[in-house]
């Protein structure tokens, strides 16, 4: 298993790797905020085709990334979902929001 982490990559983009729950959550949150604040790009990715798993938390930190980023005034689109974040965007109807901007 992965270790679950998120980074800058040199390209800019936020990478989102290993398990998203309850117990990575927190602490992803407090990193993804704080790249997300020193982030020079007025665009920002967060790549998650690494994500091994995720429950909601997955979802529930891919949504307080965006309000992250457009408090700092800055866009910011999801790439490469996986499947069990798909799914419960859908049932949570989030999946528009969630799109691409």
């Amino acid at each position: 298993m992965i270790e679950s982490a998120i980074r800058m990559s040199e390209a800019g983009e936020l990478l989102l790797s290993g398990v998203l729950d309850y117990r990575t959550g927190p602490n992803l949150r407090e990193q993804g905020q704080a790249l997300i604040k020193s982030s020079n790009a007025a665009a920002l990715v967060v790549d998650c085709s690494a994500v091994e798993k995720s429950s909601s938390v997955g979802l529930s930190l891919l949504l307080c990334f965006m309000r992250d980023a457009q408090a700092a005034g800055k866009a910011l689109s999801i790439r490469a979902m996986p499947e069990d974040m798909r799914e419960i965007a859908q049932v949570s109807e989030l999946t528009e929001l969630l799109a691409h901007p």
